[in-house]
């Protein structure tokens, strides 16, 4: 049986339980055969200290939509995804609504994956680019 759209989403959703992901109220809310989408609220808990969204808060959104980007496109019942490396340009700054972090995959390989996450405001403004590589290792059997 295909698992659909629908199954995937509440399957990542599900996988966030208990994690830096709930902390955060980050939410996985959509994807295609090339992307994924996260959604994170913009509140005062992932606020700086004069208002505005915190750039680790920012980079923990892209490191979190590209490592599941790179569990949800690549084989995971034989492998494991650890991120490798994370760059964030912030551009812009936020202080309300919610950023969403699209990952697109600049290069898929077997073991190592490089993801361009794009940072966008609820008005489609881009806030931040990040880049993150992944690696993909056997799992011990």
């Amino acid at each position: 049986m295909q698992r659909t759209k629908e199954d995937v989403l509440a399957e990542a959703n599900a996988a966030s339980k208990n994690t830096l992901m709930e902390t955060l109220d980050i939410e996985i809310v959509d994807y295609g055969p090339d992307f994924l989408v996260a959604r994170m609220p913009v509140t005062p808990k992932v606020h700086q200290p004069d208002g505005v969204l915190h750039g680790g808060a920012t980079a923990a959104l892209a490191e979190s939509v590209g490592s599941f980007a790179s569990h949800i496109f690549l084989d995971i019942d034989n492998k494991f995804v650890r991120g490798l490396e994370i760059s964030a340009n912030h551009l812009k700054s936020v202080s309300e609504g919610h950023v969403y972090a699209k990952a697109t995959f600049l290069h898929k390989g077997r073991t190592t994956q490089l993801l361009d996450i794009r940072i966008t405001d609820d008005n489609d403004t881009l806030i931040s680019v990040c880049r993150l590589s992944t690696i993909s290792l056997p799992k011990k059997r």
